[in-house]
């Protein structure tokens, strides 16, 4: 199996991160932004939550210990 922590790089899953939080406003949902997101950069919607959380716990804006 491929490891998308693997696959990606730090400075991808950043910039993947923003583009996401950007389109949140024009997608009818979080779940449908990540679900268009993992379509374009071939990697799964839970995986994209999963960064979307880490990038929250990093900002500050969500509950958790930063890397």
């Amino acid at each position: 199996m491929n490891n998308p922590a693997k696959k990606f790089s730090p400075e991808v899953r950043t910039r993947v991160v923003r583009l996401l939080l950007e389109q949140e406003t024009e997608r009818r949902s979080r779940w449908a932004t990540m679900v268009s997101g993992a379509e374009k950069i071939g990697c799964s919607a839970h995986t994209l939550n999963e960064w979307m959380k880490k990038a929250g716990v990093e900002a500050g804006k969500r509950a958790g210990l930063p890397a």
